[in-house]
Parts: C-alpha cells; structure tokens; sequence
C-alpha cells in the first residue's frame, strides 16, 4: 500500500494515534456505562450480568476479522468490561452515599 507508513517512527507515531483513538473510545463506554447504572439500580438489575457479558463477546467473536483471534479478543474485552464494572459499581456507591437515610432530625 501506498499510504503505509516506512520506518519506525511512522508505525509508532500511527500506533500512538491509534491509542489515543481507542482512549477516547473507551472513556465514551464509560460515560455510557454511567449513563446507563442508574437504570440499573432503579431495576434492581445487577451490576455484573454474565450473560450480557457473554452476548458481547459472542457478537464481538461474529464481527471479528483479525489479526487478533477470538481468544485475544475475549481476554480483551473480560478485561473492558470489568473495568466498567469497577465505574458503575463505583457510581452506584456514590449514588448510595447520597441517598438520605432515615428521617431528617426534628430541627426544634
């Protein structure tokens, strides 16, 4: 190809921009994962949910087309989605600090 880079400060100077790329995204997946704990919480629907898990990756291996192969990806995105975990489970504890707990104390 006529647009691929030739030594290696291009490939690096690519890959970093890639990273940053992926960063972005990443932290986008966060902001929906805040987005979505709340939902959660009023559903009683837990933070950890194997089976959605699973239906991620399942899609993921589907639309997977290499180099990685669907192992790599799997570890991959173990790795996102408890770290997204750690986010909503850290906003439902906030969520929970904020809630008022009992009755307000008579002010006379």
């Amino acid at each position: 190809m006529a647009n691929e880079p030739s030594d290696l400060g291009e490939w690096r100077a690519r890959i970093d921009a890639l990273d940053r790329k992926i960063l972005a995204i990443l932290n986008e997946r966060g902001r929906c994962v805040l987005g979505l704990a709340p939902i959660k919480r009023r559903m009683n629907v837990p933070v950890h949910e194997p089976n959605r898990e699973n239906e991620v990756v399942s899609n993921l291996e589907t639309h997977n087309d290499g180099p990685l192969d669907n192992g790599a990806v799997r570890r991959i995105f173990e790795t996102i989605m408890r770290e997204m975990r750690a986010v909503q489970e850290e906003a439902r504890a906030s969520e929970e600090e904020a809630e008022p707990r009992g009755k307000p104390a008579d002010p006379r």
